[in-house]
C-alpha cells in the first residue's frame, strides 16, 4: 500500500499510468465518482495486488474463494468494489491477495444505527471482527429497552461477523443520563434484574457479548459502576460471552470534569474483558474548530490507560467523520455539521479548494467560501489519519480499534486498515 497526496496536475488517470495500476481500482478504493476530478492535496490509496483473477462470466464468490484456498471475507475485504455481493463480476479484475507481510491479528468493532443504508452496510461489515448495533437503554428498574437491531444482527451472522449487544444510558431524548445510571446502581435488585435481561437478550438474539458505554457518572457512582461491570463480566464470561466497556478519554487518574470523574480506568480495565477508548471529539459540534481525534491527543490517552490496563485488553476508538464550521467561531451559537470523508472531499473539489494536513493531528484540513459569501473551516478524517491510528495499535501493541462509526462513507479508510491489520 502507498498513500499519496494530489498535486495540481493529477488526475486518476496520470496517477494510473505512473504507478502501473487500473484507473477503476484507484477510483473504487477511494470512494470516488467516475471521472471525478481531484482536489489538490487530497489523500489517494494505491493498492498493489499480488495475485489476480479475472471471471469470464459471473462467478459466485464461494467458488473464486474455493479455487485460490482463501475465504470469502478476504475476498470481500480486498474488492470494497463488491459491496456485499455474493458474485464475483464477470470481466472485473478481483485481488485474491496482496501479499501483506504477515502480522498478529487484531479485532476490529464497529459501531452502526439500524438505519445505516443496506448498501453501506453490506460494503463495510465484512471489515469487522464485531459489529455493535447502537444501542439498547434500560429502565431504572432494569428492564430493556430495545432497538430495531435485527438487520444488524442478521447482516453480522451472513457475514460471519460477530454482532455485541450495545447498553448504554442513551435516552429517547438524545442525551446520556447520569441520573439514570444512579437510579440503577442504588438499587442492586435493578443491577441483578438487568444483567439478566441482558443475558437472555444476547442469547435469544444470538449476540456474541456485550458492550457497556455509561456517560457522565456521578462520581459516587465509580464503584458501584465497577461492581456492575464486574458481575456483568462474571455472569457472561460463565456463558462464553464477553464484555467490554467504553471509557472516555482520560489523561489521568484525578482528571476533572463530569465525563471522567465516575470512570476509573483501573478498576473497569481488570473487570472487564476489553476496554473501548472513546478517542474523539476534541473537535465537536458546537465547539471551536479543531481535527476531530488529532493523534498527539490520543497517543496521551494510550499512555496513560496502559500505565493501569494491559495493552491486550485495549480497543483504540477510530472517528470516521468530520466537521464543516461555518466562521467566524462564535461560541453558544455556531453548529458544524458533520461529514463524512467523501463528503469532505467532494466539498474540496466543488470549491476548488487545496487541502491541507496537520501533521501533529494527522488530519486534513481546508477553508472554503460557500455561495453566500460565508467562510468555511472542514476538519476531517482520512488515509493518513487512519494509518496513523493503525500504527499507534500496532506500536502499543492493543487488542484492536473500533471505528465510530459506520454510518459515513470512506472507502479509503476500511482499505487502509486492511492494508495494514490482519483482522480477526
Amino acid at each position: 500500500m502507498q498513500i499519496i497526496t494530489v498535486n495540481p496536475s493529477d488526475t486518476v488517470f496520470s496517477i494510473a499510468r505512473e504507478y502501473g495500476l487500473n484507473p477503476q481500482k484507484i477510483i473504487d478504493d477511494n470512494g470516488l465518482a467516475q471521472n471525478a476530478s481531484l482536489a489538490v492535496g487530497q489523500s489517494l490509496v494505491l493498492l498493489f495486488p499480488e495475485q489476480t483473477y479475472v471471471p469470464y462470466e459471473d462467478e459466485l464468490l464461494s467458488s473464486v474463494a474455493e479455487k485460490f484456498g482463501v475465504s470469502e471475507k478476504t475476498l470481500l475485504r480486498n474488492n470494497i468494489f463488491l459491496g456485499g455481493r455474493n458474485y464475483a463480476p464477470a470481466g472485473r479484475e478481483l485481488v485474491i491477495s496482496y501479499g501483506f507481510p504477515p502480522e498478529s491479528e487484531k479485532i476490529l468493532t464497529g459501531y452502526a444505527y439500524d438505519f445505516i443504508s443496506n448498501s453501506l452496510l453490506d460494503t463495510v461489515i465484512s471489515y469487522m471482527t464485531y459489529l455493535i448495533p447502537f444501542t439498547y437503554g434500560f429502565t431504572p428498574g432494569g428492564d430493556l429497552i430495545y432497538p430495531g437491531d435485527e438487520n444488524l444482527t442478521e447482516a453480522a451472522l451472513n457475514y460471519s461477523v460477530k454482532p455485541l449487544m450495545h447498553l448504554s444510558t442513551l435516552t429517547a431524548n438524545g442525551v446520556f443520563s447520569n441520573e439514570l445510571a444512579h437510579e440503577l446502581l442504588s438499587d442492586q435488585n435493578a443491577v441483578s434484574n438487568l444483567i439478566a435481561n441482558c443475558l437472555e437478550n444476547i442469547k435469544t438474539k444470538g449476540y456474541y457479548g456485550i458492550d457497556i458505554d455509561f456517560e457522565y457518572l456521578f462520581a459516587e457512582d465509580k464503584e458501584a459502576y465497577v461492581g456492575f461491570i464486574r458481575s456483568m463480566t462474571e455472569t457472561l464470561n460463565a456463558n462464553g460471552l464477553l464484555c467490554v466497556v467504553a471509557l472516555p478519554p482520560k489523561y489521568s487518574s484525578d482528571q476533572s470534569g463530569l465525563l471522567y470523574e465516575g470512570i476509573d480506568y483501573a478498576s473497569l480495565g481488570n473487570a472487564a474483558n476489553y476496554v473501548f477508548l472513546m478517542t474523539y471529539e476534541w473537535g465537536y459540534r458546537y465547539g471551536p474548530p479543531l481535527a476531530v481525534a488529532p493523534v498527539n491527543s490520543v497517543r496521551r490517552i494510550i499512555e496513560y490507560a496502559l500505565s493501569v490496563i494491559p495493552s491486550e485488553k485495549i480497543l483504540l476508538g477510530i472517528s470516521n467523520y468530520g466537521y464543516d464550521w461555518p466562521l467566524p467561531y462564535e461560541r453558544g451559537i455556531t453548529s458544524a455539521i458533520s461529514v463524512s470523508t467523501v463528503e469532505a472531499v467532494d466539498t474540496a473539489v466543488f470549491y476548488k479548494a487545496e487541502i491541507s494536513f496537520d501533521e501533529s493531528a494527522k488530519a486534513p484540513f481546508f477553508f472554503y467560501t460557500d455561495e453566500k459569501g460565508r467562510e468555511h473551516v472542514v476538519w476531517y478524517e482520512d488515509s493518513r489519519s487512519f494509518e496513523a491510528k493503525t500504527d499507534l495499535i500496532k506500536e502499543y501493541s492493543l487488542a484492536g480499534g473500533g471505528i465510530w462509526n459506520l454510518m459515513r462513507e470512506n472507502p479509503q479508510g476500511y482499505v487502509t486498515l486492511n492494508s495494514l491489520l490482519n483482522i480477526k
